[in-house]
């Protein structure tokens, strides 16, 4: 099956069932409507890439109006736990047309949780209600709907009712907080680190919505509150410790032994300190003896270019951790679900919307000077006129107006409901 990027979810109507489980009925994608009749093609996995990294701009996630969604879906899974949750589902690699016993435990899943409402067709048989109800269940945890049962989406859909039950409740703590601060502001940037996705929030809407390259499980971005205040374009890089230890050293000792030099091949600059960076003292790169302890106590910088990790922009806000968001020349990366790979810094799919954004009140900037720097390579650093409120926060379940409950793994483990949250 084909998928086309225009093609989107329509937000559903809610309705109430059976004592406080609240079930939601869906105005199919319009790309489902031709799936029955393709089943033998081969899937697009260019539609993967493209939804992973052109994110639809969807309800704001920290808002008031969640509030009443989450205490609702709370009741709903009370409910399911109550009579038991649900089943596993086999080690099977399912698709449209496939005829297996797994099928019928699937169909049982999807309809415990109200993703699928239709009861017709062969119970072991996954034919087009399944496909649906299963696209839908993979856009509510996260992951790209491709209506194809794989090991992630399996595993999304495995993780106990008791767990996501859980996992409501947590976040209806975060949600509270969280949700009581933003509605004081008149405009923010939300990174859900788990989502590994940013919003810009304004009077309540989102207006626009980014993926995002969080940092990995052994580098978690922090949790923080601040305000983008300056900007850096076409700046260059100064490593911090951790890349120096983990990543450049060990890169170094790897490829010395090979006759080969990590600052020649990366264009890196190094320094016998600080002043001496100041001063423009750069060492020969071919005097640094790696398998020594030499490397580890050099201060390092690389100029900008196409091979900087920051892109053309930075975006800075005053925090403790020392992270910020930032442009990477690496784009690839927003194309996969699993985007957990940053060294505790956020990387920013569509970066020049969002500092279009931020520099909205200062004046002489819009999103085509924007470009005209990324363009230019010019170095300049600004200032924002009005600077604006940053979140930065963990929020793995939520409920929307919609009647929509979505779950995120909880990479870091910081919900206390096992493994299993985690590793899809």
């Amino acid at each position: 099956m084909v998928v086309t990027a225009s093609a989107m979810l329509v937000a559903s109507s809610v309705v109430m069932g059976s004592g406080h489980r609240a079930v939601a009925l869906e105005n199919w994608m319009e790309f489902d409507n031709n799936s029955s009749s393709s089943w033998s093609q081969p899937f697009d996995r260019s539609f993967v890439r493209r939804w992973e990294s052109q994110p639809r701009r969807g309800y704001t996630t920290l808002s008031k109006k969640n509030i009443a969604p989450t205490r609702a879906a709370i009741d709903q899974y009370e409910e399911i736990v109550a009579n038991g949750g649900w089943k596993r589902i086999p080690d099977v690699k399912l698709r449209a047309g496939m005829s297996d016993p797994a099928v019928a435990v699937l169909r049982q899943r999807l309809r415990i949780s109200g993703d699928l409402e239709q009861r017709g067709g062969f119970r072991n048989t996954f034919d087009y209600y399944v496909e649906k109800a299963l696209k839908r269940a993979q856009k509510r945890h996260g992951l790209s709907p491709t209506g194809v049962l794989d090991s992630a989406t399996r595993a999304a859909l495995n993780v106990s009712a008791r767990a996501r039950l859980r996992q409501l409740r947590l976040n209806l703590t975060r949600l509270n907080r969280l949700s009581r601060q933003t509605s004081r502001e008149g405009r923010y940037v939300f990174v859900n680190i788990p989502a590994a996705q940013i919003e810009a929030v304004e009077n309540g809407e989102v207006v626009s919505r980014h993926s995002a390259v969080v940092g990995k499980p052994s580098r978690q971005t922090p949790i923080l509150k601040s305000r983008i205040h300056e900007l850096n374009f076409n700046k260059e890089w100064i490593l911090p410790p951790t890349v120096i230890r983990e990543d450049l050293v060990p890169k170094g000792r790897s490829m010395s032994r090979n006759g080969q030099n990590v600052l020649e091949r990366y264009g890196i600059d190094a320094y016998a300190s600080y002043d001496a960076y100041r001063r423009g003292d750069k060492l020969d790169p071919r005097q640094i003896n790696w398998s020594s302890s030499q490397p580890l106590n050099l201060f390092y910088a690389q100029e900008a270019g196409n091979d900087n990790p920051l892109g053309f922009v930075k975006l800075n806000f005053h925090n403790r951790h020392a992270v910020y968001l930032h442009d990477t020349p690496s784009q690839s990366l927003f194309g996969r679900n699993k985007r957990a790979e940053s060294s505790g810094c956020v990387r920013v799919q569509g970066v020049e919307q969002l500092v279009a954004w931020v520099l909205r009140d200062t004046p002489g900037w819009g999103i085509s000077r924007v470009r005209q720097m990324k363009r230019t390579g010019e170095t300049l650093d600004v200032k924002v006129k009005n600077p604006v409120p940053l979140y930065m926060n963990y929020v793995t379940a939520w409920a929307t107006p919609d009647g929509v409950v979505h779950f995120r793994r909880d990479i870091y483990g910081r919900d206390g409901v096992g493994a299993t949250a985690s590793a899809y």
